[in-house]
């Protein structure tokens, strides 16, 4: 392995290349360790993605003078004899939080929580480049795709009419949304707790740009395990302040487009993965009463407030 990543600067100095098989990227990821006992992350991509891996690495690395624990870009270039992309990231150390978090008490969980909301607000005020649709037609398009790949896959929800009249009746909050820089896939899946106790943020393969309140699409895989975090990330990222219903709506439209597709998004994984988000949507449909509230009820309200 060591000899078929010679052209990577530094590479005769790795002593450990480890394959890393979570996730859901077509990249190949290796934890590499050389020999002062430095650690980083490897991607290899196909050389066809070269231009998306560059862009992504030169996005990620806006996000330099941000100070928040992350996977950090290091180098990006070419290896293989040309057949692939190379993109070396900082490690960080920590246990998945998906499995630290539901061990800690509630009072940890949502510091933790708060954290995470702290740093993706961070993350949001690096500005979006120009260029873009407006976000309501870029995502109007995207929902509409949604609905008809849920309608034609031929898997039936119970309450996807449910889902489906919000999102309609909701689609005027998209007009003169902002955008910024986004992870791409911001949840408990890519942070681990470092064994300092804090939230590190991991795998920026996703990073985009748009609504920076779409970033909380994904935070059912949060609430799932931890109320408390959830509830934490969304004061975090509020700084403490007033939680705006309208972000509380936007959130609602968010999950509920994100549910949707994600029915569809299943079906080339296997039965098993179509069944977790059946599950799912159920477990939002639940936790929004159909859709006939805006506010999920796992939302603890900030402490000390009324």
């Amino acid at each position: 392995m060591q000899e078929m990543l010679r052209e990577i600067p530094g590479a005769q100095e790795w002593i450990v290349i480890q394959a890393i098989d979570k996730g859901w990227s077509a990249d190949r990821k290796y934890y590499v360790q050389d020999t002062q006992g430095k650690e980083w992350l490897l991607r290899l991509s196909d050389i066809s993605q070269y231009e998306r891996k560059r862009w992504e690495f030169e996005t990620v690395k806006k996000l330099d003078p941000i100070e928040m624990r992350m996977s950090r870009p290091i180098d990006f270039g070419v290896c293989r004899d040309g057949s692939q992309v190379f993109s070396l990231f900082t490690w960080v150390s920590g246990e998945d939080a998906r499995d630290a978090i539901p061990l800690l008490d509630s009072e940890e969980q949502y510091r933790l929580g708060v954290q995470a909301g702290q740093y993706l607000c961070k993350m949001h005020s690096i500005p979006a480049e120009s260029g873009f649709d407006t976000w309501a037609v870029y995502y109007n398009s995207k929902m509409d795709r949604y609905i008809k790949n849920y309608e034609s896959c031929g898997i039936r929800l119970a309450g996807a009419e449910n889902i489906i009249r919000y999102m309609e009746e909701h689609r005027y909050l998209l007009d003169e949304r902002p955008r910024s820089f986004q992870h791409g896939d911001y949840h408990v899946g890519n942070m681990v707790v470092t064994p300092e106790g804090e939230l590190g943020i991991i795998d920026f393969n996703r990073a985009d740009s748009g609504d920076p309140w779409e970033e909380f699409n994904r935070i059912t895989w949060d609430a799932a395990i931890s109320p408390w975090f959830a509830s934490g990330r969304i004061h975090g990222y509020f700084q403490g302040g007033e939680v705006p219903d309208s972000f509380f709506r936007l959130m609602a439209l968010y999950i509920a487009s994100n549910q949707i597709s994600s029915i569809h998004w299943a079906i080339p994984f296997g039965e098993q993965e179509v069944e977790v988000m059946l599950n799912q949507a159920q477990d939002v449909l639940n936790w929004y009463e159909g859709f006939e509230t805006h506010i999920p009820n796992w939302y603890k309200p900030m402490p000390g407030s009324s």
